[in-house]
């Protein structure tokens, strides 16, 4: 493999960069009941937009916009 291969696969020559010795990072959890804070539907602001969070009949959670 030449020098571009290997840094083209994520591999910088040091063990730091190889790909597979990489660990991704995982998402934060944050639990539904912390969001909901016992409603049933929650407001979001994100990005200067609000989004509806809330719990269907079904119990399931459905964001709109």
């Amino acid at each position: 493999m030449t020098k571009r291969e290997d840094v083209a696969a994520g591999n910088s020559g040091g063990p730091e960069g190889l790909a597979r010795n990489r660990r991704p990072e995982l998402p934060t959890t944050i639990a539904s009941t912390v969001l909901m804070h016992g409603a049933r539907e929650v407001t979001i602001l994100h990005a200067g937009e609000h989004y509806r969070l809330r719990i269907t009949a079904n119990n399931k959670l459905i964001l709109t916009k």
